[in-house]
């Protein structure tokens, strides 16, 4: 390391100099050689002779000592660097200063991913350059005529439209490096910051953020944009979509404790934080129709539980139980949620292209779920609605995949909420009644009738079977209401029976099937015991 402070020179008589700036400038000669003394001792590079045994207090060193432990070549010393930073509450300001200023990226990212860390240690991000003419998004192209032709259209609404598209570029790497090299990263920035009351818009940002990381090459520029210190803010809200979309960014930033890539879609549940906690095994959850990873497995609805509000006893009320109570029942598992777009009509699609079938989605999910290291280790699959119909495809897809074997092979139990494996009478209704204009095609394959479905439950059943999965069902018993024409048995009993393991029926209607009204009730303690016993052996381990 090399100092360097510029002074005038001066006579060498004192008599010469002895007013306020002769001691001023001695004054600080001696402060100089002293912080010049302490940060060669420090760093074991001694710039002379004299000054490589002068005497430091404890407390002068420890900042110095833990900046020089992360950059160690050793891996485990860097970590545990980073781990004692984090655990450091009693420093001055200045002190978590001198660490935020100091530190190397992978230090910064992995206190943003500690649970324990104070937020001094993130500095606020750069400013933001001015914005030119034409809007927020025109660093991709000619969208702002297009945008304002939505004429009085809600700003928000034409963002939201924006974001969706900038999403979807952004699941494709070369158009990463086309959004980071015109600017990208910082308006992405300015839009989060001016919606801070709109969570939508800021989900749909750190889903851009989250695809970029996956980029390794794109690191230091997504940490240079001060992306890191929003998203160490992010991880400590007490909402839950919040803290698991800044999670997933930062795991795919932290390539020192992670191995795996969280592709758009795939959030880890639990643990969110670096731990010590060793993972002996995976829990899936894959939701249903118009379901998402977070709502689908909230608690059971009180009126105003609607909408994600935190409250101080999540044993009382959660708004994802995978996440608050199996996670602190069975800290061992890595807990994974899993989202992907649905509707019950194609009546104003958004995009014809989103128009997928059970096939194509299950495929594009195997991808995903095999990159976040799914297969790895025991698995236990947990789905709703037709998210067990994806999760059926996609065993059947792994296990004629060679690649795939291990997803197969660690595949300890299933469990399924309320599926339609012969078919749903919603599929009926969007048939027979014209409440449901042009049905989409999740619907459609839905039909009793349907021949890739009755295909889908034959070979998955003789598979099963083979395998000697352990299965266990729910059913729904009361009717959901679909808007207010009508009111069903959304998955009857006959076909919530896959034919394999216990068929469980339960007060709830189809949307609640999911959703335990509280920690002790049976819904949630029958899903927990079946867990632990499919677990069992490799929890002992």
């Amino acid at each position: 390391m090399k100092s360097y402070i510029y002074v005038q020179t001066v006579s060498l008589d004192k008599g010469e100099n002895h007013g306020i700036a002769w001691q001023a400038r001695k004054e600080l000669h001696k402060a100089a050689r002293k912080v010049l003394a302490t940060s060669a001792k420090i760093l074991r590079n001694p710039f002379a002779d004299p000054f490589s045994t002068v005497d430091i207090e404890d407390h002068e060193c420890a900042v110095w000592l833990l900046l020089r432990k992360s950059k160690s070549d050793d891996k485990t010393t860097r970590l545990e660097a980073v781990r004692e930073m984090s655990e450091t509450h009693h420093w001055h300001d200045y002190q978590y200063r001198i660490i935020a200023q100091a530190c190397d990226p992978k230090t910064l990212i992995g206190l943003a991913r500690s649970k324990e860390s104070d937020l001094r240690f993130f500095l606020l991000p750069p400013p933001l350059p001015s914005l030119k003419e034409g809007g927020l998004w025109c660093f991709g192209g000619n969208g702002l005529p297009y945008a304002e032709s939505f004429g009085e259209v809600p700003s928000a609404t034409v963002e939201m439209f924006c974001l969706e598209a900038i999403v979807k570029h952004s699941e494709i790497s070369t158009h990463c490096d086309k959004i980071e090299a015109n600017g990208g990263l910082q308006l992405l920035q300015r839009l989060y910051q001016l919606h801070k009351d709109c969570p939508k818009v800021q989900r749909n940002i750190m889903r851009v953020i989250g695809n970029m990381a996956l980029n390794e090459h794109l690191h230091s520029s997504i940490v240079r944009s001060g992306w890191v210190s929003i998203m160490a803010e992010a991880m400590k809200s007490p909402h839950i979509m919040e803290s698991s979309h800044a999670a997933r960014i930062l795991a795919n930033l932290d390539r020192e404790t992670v191995q795996e890539k969280y592709q758009d879609g795939v959030y880890v549940l639990h643990p969110q934080y670096r731990t010590s906690q060793p993972i002996k095994a995976d829990v899936l959850f894959i939701h249903g129709l118009m379901g998402a990873a977070f709502k689908t497995w909230r608690q059971q609805d009180s009126e105003q539980a609607v909408i994600e509000k935190p409250m101080e006893d999540e044993d009382r009320y959660t708004t994802c139980w995978p996440k608050t109570w199996l996670a602190k029942d069975c800290p061992a598992l890595r807990i994974i949620s899993v989202e992907y777009d649905t509707s019950l009509s194609d009546w104003r699609a958004r995009c014809p292209m989103e128009r997928k079938s059970i096939a194509f989605r299950s495929n594009e999910l195997l991808r995903k779920l095999r990159a976040a290291g799914v297969g790895d280790r025991p698995v236990v699959w947990i789905s709703h609605s037709m998210g067990g119909l994806l999760v059926k495809k996609m065993l059947l897809e792994a296990s004629a995949k060679p690649e795939m074997s291990t997803v197969i092979n660690n595949t300890r139990g299933i469990i399924f909420y309320s599926v339609p494996h012969h078919g749903s009478r919603l599929a009926e209704y969007s048939v027979n009644i014209r409440y449901l204009l042009f049905p989409s095609l999740e619907v459609k394959e839905l039909s009793k009738d349907s021949p890739a479905l009755k295909t889908l439950q034959d070979d998955f059943l003789e598979f099963a079977k083979d395998k000697n999965f352990q299965v266990l069902n729910f059913v729904e018993t009361l009717p959901t209401y679909i808007g207010s024409m009508i009111k069903l048995h959304v998955v009857p009993v006959e076909s919530a029976d896959l034919g394999i393991g216990d068929l469980i029926p339960v007060d709830v209607n189809h949307l609640n099937i999911c959703k335990p009204k509280k920690k002790d009730a049976f819904l949630y303690q029958r899903t927990l015991q079946f867990i632990r016993e499919a677990l069992a052996k490799d929890l002992e381990n």
